[in-house]
């Protein structure tokens, strides 16, 4: 079997000088444990705010003639709604938070490629959120354009005052920040795995976070250009996008999406990561389709950079059997991930516990998402639906299925690994099943809703239309998934106050990081295992136990040799 690098099996690292502790540690340190659970702290608490504005929306829509905010109120609110939802949440809490603690200990390397330049990565990303929070406080208030913010709309003659500069800066901060995390994770997984550790040997999260780092370089580096232009529009005179000065409004829309498009997939692919670990590890089964699932994700993100235009079909501008085409290609190695996903499933032996549920509970709102996402490349569906609810209920069950069911899979799993101590899993299945429940009950009233034509980003509505009733079950749903996260901070809270020891390893795990103590040590590992399959912590603890060999053919069986897993 390929070793890169005879070693020992333990492999010990001198002593490292731990620093300051307390608030100096948070303020000052460069371990990417450190920057990484920052990440998630701020992330969450964007994602509690974003929550609540969600809430403050849905119960002005229970009426025709909501009078919970004002019209502005609720412009600003569902922009700012969806903008940290998107920019400070579901990106930063699994690419910002997830990869910065896990992937270094996942390749075996104590921290990240630039420690100081991780560290900066995460000052940009919570001056990028004070900074667009702070625009509510502005005189004319925050940002009412929409998260995407489509010019002329965005412009200064529509939108005037400090909080739409304050949005626009917020984004080329966060996309900095982005860009230079992107830039570490793939010089890190390129350069510092431990020996033994083959690109093929690296777990699929670590995949996952490679191939979105890769994506984030491309697309993020477009959204600023966008970004800066808007401002010149709005400050110089340059009318880009205005029609009066020459410009181009529909430039804007081909410069956003074509950092939207793949934008949605860096917000998937690392979400897909999540569940393809924990899978395996809660169905007691290797990986289905290792290489498969690979090759599924690198197939993925060459797509997602070719089908931006199928969010303008309704523009008249772009080339339709083209764009339809390729969104309809990209559900095939979506499609694979689901059929090696539920292989690894497969006659395994499964643990239902929160991590898993959390998982199934991905599958199937991701599942609805994509069949509706393939509904949409069709352009005849697409101009019925395009401005509607039926969108809306798209979107939020492809994003929300994966950036809140598989985030918190990934949050219940590493969660030991994090603090050395267990969250109550009685709690963490109230927690799902409130969510689950509210999810459905949230968003299938709206494909209803859509398709009755309830035109979305509107704040009241005519009475007598038939769609009072659904508004409130839809209403009735949020509020419902708002309470299961109350289930969610008690077990946080319980899990200080009475603590129950984790260990090391207690899923019996698979991949590298479950051989560092929880929670790691300074440089993480003071031994690493022998690297010869990508299951390097499994063949240590079961070492009677036959491994795969290289060349292992996806179905459970041995593909050539099989030697013990303490053997070369």
């Amino acid at each position: 079997m390929t070793v890169l690098a005879q070693r020992p099996v333990a492999v010990e690292h001198p002593e490292h000088h731990e620093g300051p502790t307390g608030i100096l540690k948070w303020l000052t340190s460069t371990d990417h444990k450190v920057i990484g659970m920052n990440y998630i702290v701020t992330s969450l608490v964007m994602f509690f705010f974003a929550g609540i504005m969600a809430l403050i929306m849905r119960a002005q829509l229970t009426s025709p003639s909501g009078a919970v905010v004002s019209l502005q109120q609720y412009n600003e609110l569902f922009t700012m709604h969806g903008s940290l939802m998107l920019y400070l949440f579901a990106g930063p809490f699994a690419f910002g938070g997830l990869a910065n603690y896990i992937v270094p200990l996942q390749v075996g390397a104590p921290d990240m490629a630039f420690p100081r330049l991780n560290a900066l990565s995460y000052w940009l990303f919570l001056s990028g959120s004070i900074t667009m929070m702070l625009s509510f406080m502005v005189a004319g208030g925050a940002a009412a354009f929409g998260w995407v913010a489509y010019a002329p709309l965005s412009e200064a003659t529509f939108s005037p005052g400090s909080g739409p500069d304050l949005w626009i800066l917020a984004l080329v901060l966060t996309g900095f920040s982005a860009i230079f995390t992107g830039v570490n994770l793939i010089t890190t997984i390129f350069y510092l795995r431990a020996p033994g550790m083959t690109m093929f040997r690296m777990p699929l999260f670590t995949w996952n976070m490679l191939v979105t780092a890769m994506l984030i370089l491309i697309a993020f580096p477009v959204l600023t250009a966008a970004m800066v232009l808007l401002w010149c529009d709005r400050h110089f005179g340059t009318h880009i996008y205005t029609v009066q000065g020459g410009g181009v409004p529909v430039l804007y829309q081909n410069l956003f999406w074509f950092f939207g498009h793949p934008e949605v997939y860096i917000l998937a692919l690392p979400y897909f990561g999540i569940v393809t670990d924990v899978i395996p590890v809660m169905s007691r089964k290797p990986l289905f389709g290792y290489k498969g699932m690979v090759f599924a994700t690198m197939a993925i993100a060459a797509l997602s950079t070719g089908v931006w235009a199928h969010h303008m079909f309704t523009t008249g501008v772009v080339l339709l059997p083209f764009f339809s085409l390729l969104s309809l290609l990209i559900a095939v190695p979506t499609g694979i991930k689901f059929f090696n996903w539920i292989g690894t499933m497969w006659r395994g032996s499964i643990t239902l516990n929160t991590p898993m549920l959390f998982c199934i509970g991905f599958l199937l709102a991701f599942l609805m998402g994509g069949l509706t996402g393939v509904m949409l490349a069709s352009p005849p569906i697409d101009f019925v639906t395009h401005d509607t609810y039926f969108v809306v209920a798209h979107f939020h069950q492809v994003l929300m299925g994966t950036a809140v069911f598989a985030g918190f899979a990934g949050f219940y799993f590493w969660y030991p690994k994090f603090f050395g101590r267990m969250l109550s899993d009685r709690l963490g299945k109230l927690h799902f099943w409130f969510l689950f429940i509210g999810f459905w009950v949230t968003f299938m009233p709206q494909y209803k809703l859509g398709l009755m034509g309830m035109p979305r980003r509107v704040a009241t509505y005519q009475a007598g239309l038939g769609w009072q009733n659904l508004n409130i079950a839809s209403t009735v749903g949020a509020f419902i998934i708002g309470f299961s996260f109350v289930f969610f901070l008690v077990n946080l809270w319980v899990s200080w106050r009475k603590p129950v020891p984790a260990g090391d390893n207690p899923w019996d795990a698979h991949a590298l990081e479950w051989f560092a103590t929880s929670p790691p040590v300074h440089h993480n590992f003071t031994r690493l295992p022998p690297i010869r399959s990508e299951r390097p912590v499994w063949d240590f603890h079961h070492p009677d136990a036959l491994t795969i060999a290289h060349g292992e053919n996806g179905h459970g069986k041995l593909a050539g040799t099989a030697v013990p897993a303490g053997q070369d």
